[in-house]
């Protein structure tokens, strides 16, 4: 290749980065705009600022979108569609916050902790009991990672199958449209015929996507054995947050 060639590419690909970054720039407009109607004009003034100017590493690292159902640890019938948005912090744990759908105004209603089998097997009993396995989720095609290729996603299911999560919904949207109360413990489904079929298939609708496909392409991923002390509520008795008055310490 030639000095011109070069030239040329060199061109090509300081063009095609500029064009990046004004679509970067274009979509955050586009967004604090949609986000800011009826805010005063100061405060989408400021917010449209420090969106274009603020760093924010630890969203930027956000790697996955994964897209699931969480149940109320004390009331299956209590079934919320949940987003996450996660990052492989270590090889044992992601962290992700949760939204109740993938758009510029959703509602921030939760966090949630995955760990490897082999992190959880080393947790305290009491510990143990607020966490829920992902083997159904995965297995039943439940659990989506929406706009992955679908050989990507085999993999990525393939390692998430083992692993467990620690679910907490800091907004009961199901039931406000506000972040009344306390944070509420939120379990996983275990087996067919708990979940919300007209849930399910209201999300697929909007998403695209089909969970009776997505469940046989899955099917030739192993089914962990669940490690004793997880999903606490199948044994009849659950856990679940409450406010407690206490003695201020000085």
């Amino acid at each position: 290749m030639g000095p011109t060639e070069l030239k040329s590419m060199g061109i090509g690909v300081v063009l095609g980065l500029g064009a990046a970054a004004s679509a970067a720039v274009g979509r955050k407009v586009a967004t604090a705009a949609k986000v800011g109607r009826g805010h005063p004009l100061k405060h989408r003034a400021l917010d449209l600022a420090s969106g274009l100017i603020q760093r924010k590493y630890p969203l930027e690292a956000m790697s996955t979108y994964l897209n699931g159902l969480h149940m109320y640890a004390d009331e299956m019938g209590r079934q919320v569609e949940a987003s996450h948005f996660c990052i492989h912090l270590r090889h044992d744990l992601h962290q992700c916050v949760i939204f109740d759908r993938n758009a510029p105004d959703a509602r921030l209603i939760g966090i949630e902790y995955i760990i490897s089998e082999e992190r959880f097997l080393s947790l305290p009993e009491e510990e143990k009991r607020l966490w829920h396995s992902h083997h159904y989720e995965v297995k039943s095609g439940i659990l989506a990672a929406p706009g992955v290729p679908e050989l990507a996603e085999h993999a990525y299911f393939m390692d998430l199958v083992t692993t467990y999560g620690k679910t907490f919904h800091t907004w009961q949207y199901d039931r406000d449209d506000f972040p009344y109360g306390i944070p509420q413990l939120m379990m996983g489904l275990t087996s067919d015929g708990q979940a919300d079929q007209e849930l399910i298939r209201r999300r697929d609708s909007r998403l695209g996507l089909s969970t009776a496909h997505q469940r046989a392409s899955r099917a030739d991923i192993p089914t962990p054995e669940v490690a004793p002390g997880a999903n606490p509520w199948e044994g009849g008795r659950t856990f679940q947050t409450r406010l407690e008055e206490m003695d201020f310490r000085r």
